[in-house]
């Protein structure tokens, strides 16, 4: 498989393909992206709304064709686009009222009343937005063929699915009310998260895409990034009595996954979700205000004594502690704040090549 814009993709497909097994070739996997020396302009355009501007498909595709063509995917960054429809744009397909904004989207609870409502909750892949997010794709992948990979848009299905469908607030007194609804609408939305799934998977590999998504990861099987938000606003106990066997089973369904750990409140299901031995790393993310990776090595740490990889983010100055309480195996340098230029990313390359 060749891109113009990773003429290295083999080599670096083979670091990935050692990471998800917590093994390494030459070196863990570093993803840099530089500008290239003499950028091209990017189209813009101007909208009288915010939808307007989000459902122009055309557009959008050529201006992130124009964007993938000013960088340098250098060491192990990959060249993916994906078709950002909103972070619960899976919700709308599936009854929920939705609205753009500048920069994101939000959805609208359509389950007011569970005896009421549950019923016309169901995927519609005649959906106007499902088709809006199938023609993004076939659009991008014109752009994309033989020159960037196209990946799959952010679905957010699971929990977050249903705080969408009902609204969080609602979804945690439901915890306690209406538990046997939870449960009976998960079951429900995990079947259907699945058809839609493998109808972008199944376009994507036919024009020899690798899966990738709005995580710049890649695999040739099925792979995602389990997730649940709205895990923080609950106990472990109703986690696990709720949740945790959806997350088990969606890791099942992939050949590959990342979970999505997002902020301080999502950090007490972190044992439960080790346990998972279908999931193969963990994306931690502290929030803002709480970076800086000496504030979390002791979760680094008990990720990696479990034997899940990790994502990490971290600065140029902190490499010299991630090399004094890691081991290389199982690390993926995701972005290293501080690295602008060819010769500095060299520098760490060979720095990070070296840690034993």
């Amino acid at each position: 498989m060749n891109f113009l814009l990773k003429p290295d993709y083999e080599k670096t497909k083979e670091r990935y393909e050692a990471w998800w097994h917590n093994e390494i070739i030459d070196r863990p996997p570093v993803s840099i992206i530089l500008p290239v020396e003499k950028p091209k302009p990017v189209p813009c355009k101007k909208y009288n709304t915010w939808q307007d501007k989000w459902l122009d498909i055309d557009f959008r595709a050529e201006e992130i064709n124009a964007e993938m063509h000013n960088k340098v995917f250098y060491a192990d960054s990959l060249p993916i686009a994906w078709p950002n429809m909103g972070p619960e744009i899976f919700s709308a397909w599936c009854g929920c009222g939705y609205n753009f904004g500048e920069h994101t989207t939000w959805s609208e609870p359509c389950i007011i009343d569970w005896e009421k409502d549950s019923d016309k909750c169901k995927l519609d892949m005649e959906h106007w937005l499902f088709k809006k997010t199938l023609d993004f794709t076939k659009k991008l992948l014109e752009y994309g063929r033989n020159n960037f990979i196209v990946g799959l848009t952010d679905f957010h299905p699971g929990g977050d699915h249903l705080a969408a469908l009902r609204d969080p607030q609602n979804l945690a007194i439901d915890m306690i009310e209406n538990v046997d609804e939870v449960k009976k609408m998960l079951n429900q939305s995990a079947k259907e998260f699945i058809r839609a799934y493998d109808f972008f998977y199944d376009l994507l590999r036919s024009e020899n895409m690798p899966a990738a998504t709005w995580t710049p990861l890649i695999h040739d099987g099925k792979f995602y990034v389990p997730s649940n938000d709205f895990s923080c606003m609950i106990s472990n106990e109703m986690f696990e009595d709720v949740f945790l066997e959806g997350i088990i089973n969606e890791c099942r369904f992939y050949d590959r996954s990342i979970y999505h750990l997002d902020g301080p409140g999502a950090l007490r299901h972190l044992d439960s979700l080790l346990s998972i031995k279908e999931l193969n790393a963990i994306q931690w993310v502290p929030g803002a205000g709480r970076e800086g990776y000496e504030k979390w090595i002791g979760v680094y740490k008990k990720i990696q004594a479990a034997g899940k990889g990790i994502q990490l983010f971290i600065s140029i100055e902190e490499l010299p502690l991630v090399f004094e309480t890691l081991k290389p195996e199982g690390i993926w340098f995701s972005n290293i704040s501080g690295v602008d230029d060819k010769c500095t990313a060299d520098e760490v390359i060979d720095r990070i090549a070296k840690w034993k």
